[in-house]
């Protein structure tokens, strides 16, 4: 089983199953939002030390060796940042891609790391989704930096800590954390176009701009075999079947061509696995492993890989239908 990073306050917001989708006339997704109210609490006092030394791997990207802290921690927030970036800025509940080491002051004990996993955190900066000292240090950095924090514990795991992790409710942390991309409801696929040249297929508007993309459902019979194009074609890593997918969605019905579910427009976006996917709409998660990260991805699926003759109650989906689903893989984790 993958390790969970032990840097979740909470599931990841914004988790939608499309089971429990039905007629969503205002187009938004009725997921949970990923856009948790902010806390009434007033944020905490933001110093830049002490902090330990990096002593190894003090290039962005590399993992690196921090020295054990020296003296007594702060009881503030202190954060610094190491290696300033040119990207993005990164606001309160944008979803943040990034890779990070976190070990405890007292004893240098590195309790979770990313780089050994090969695979960069992907998570929602919002209360609830994230420790604290997190969503307070990071907000207002840009895209491409290298940010060095330590925890206070009332703003890591609280006077519970972490036991499994070997972290007391009386330890302070050390993270460093390489900010890779970050993103939010105005996030699109910013792959090339690709010709759409099949006219048994719907046509799908290749804007890059965060808004709807327009499809075209012909009135001819739907494929009886799962489709699965690009329309934008991405140049990231392809999705693996064990990966969590950050994405930009639509789903329609072919029949009629009308919408039951997406997040463009809505303000959200939308974070699912595809192992759970392949066990409530099969031909989406097979539609979109192998599919390059960048991309939008026109997914039209029989019913046998859909709902067949189980559909949710109460919405445009109706026993037999084949979906249209349009795809912006943002990232992967």
């Amino acid at each position: 089983m993958r390790r969970r990073s032990l840097l979740l306050a909470a599931l990841p917001a914004g988790l939608v199953t499309l089971s429990a989708c039905g007629d969503d006339k205002s187009g938004a997704s009725k997921g949970a939002s990923p856009s948790p109210s902010v806390s009434s609490a007033p944020p905490p006092k933001i110093v830049d030390g002490p902090l330990p030394a990096i002593t190894a791997g003090k290039k962005f990207g590399e993992k690196p060796t921090v020295a054990k802290g020296t003296g007594d921690p702060s009881p503030n927030l202190a954060v610094k940042t190491v290696i300033a970036g040119s990207g993005r800025t990164i606001a309160e509940n944008d979803f943040i891609q990034a890779n990070y080491l976190g070990q405890i002051w007292d004893t240098a004990k590195v309790f979770d790391n990313s780089y050994d996993r090969g695979r960069p955190l992907l998570m929602q900066l919002a209360q609830g989704t994230i420790i604290d000292g997190w969503r307070y240090a990071l907000a207002g950095k840009k895209t491409g930096s290298r940010v060095e924090i330590a925890v206070p514990p009332e703003l890591g795991y609280g006077k519970a800590g972490q036991p499994d992790a070997g972290i007391k409710g009386t330890d302070t942390l050390v993270f460093v954390i390489d900010l890779i991309e970050s993103f939010n409801s105005k996030s699109s696929a910013q792959g090339k176009p690709v010709a759409q040249d099949d006219p048994a297929l719907p046509k799908v508007a290749t804007n890059t701009d965060g808004q709807v993309p327009k499809v075209t459902v012909p009135k001819s019979d739907p494929p009886k075999k799962l489709v699965s194009a690009y329309v934008l074609e991405g140049d990231g890593p392809e999705l693996k079947a064990d990966q969590t997918v950050l994405c930009q969605f639509q789903g329609l019905v072919w029949e009629g061509g009308k919408t039951f579910q997406r997040t463009y427009g809505s303000g959200r976006l939308s974070q699912f696995s595809l192992e759970q996917m392949e066990q409530t709409v099969k031909g989406l998660a097979q539609g979109l492993t192998g599919k390059k990260v960048g991309s939008r991805v026109l997914v039209v699926v029989p019913p046998e890989l859909g709902y067949g003759d189980k559909p949710p109650t109460g919405g445009v989906i109706k026993k037999d239908s084949t979906l249209v689903f349009t795809v912006d893989i943002l990232a992967a984790m």
